[in-house]
């Protein structure tokens, strides 16, 4: 008898560990991308420690809020529809899309390619 690990789980639990992943991920590519764009900018002394902090920062956070989004519309699709399939993963693509294109001019578009993307990332792993 197999059970789904993810019905045992409440969604808060998986929020919170996609939120320590992805938020480590970003604050690890911040500290990568961070030192670039200093040098980018001509950037030397406390001003690039300065930019390099608020670029980790900044990014460990978006990464963080992003995965928090997607992780939780993921999961409550899937509790209200009583099923993990490709549709939870687009929907919670688009509104993590949304939500991060909301402050652009074309929020549509990048709720689109966010929701694509996350449904090739799914069907990806499903392949396996």
């Amino acid at each position: 008898m197999e059970v789904d690990i993810a019905d045992d789980i409440p969604c808060s639990s998986i929020a919170v560990d996609s939120v320590i992943r992805m938020g480590t991920a970003g604050l690890i590519w911040g500290s990568c991308s961070g030192p670039y764009d200093a040098n980018k900018l001509g950037l030397s002394g406390i001003n690039r420690a300065s930019f390099i902090a608020k670029s980790v920062g900044r990014l460990g956070f978006q990464w963080g809020l992003f995965a928090a989004i997607f992780s939780s519309t993921r999961c409550g699709f899937q509790r209200y529809r009583r099923r993990n399939d490709w549709v939870n993963v687009l929907t919670a693509g688009v509104v993590a899309g949304a939500a991060f294109g909301a402050g652009t001019r074309n929020w549509k578009q990048v709720a689109g390619a966010t929701g694509l993307v996350c449904l090739l990332c799914h069907v990806a792993e499903d392949s396996r």
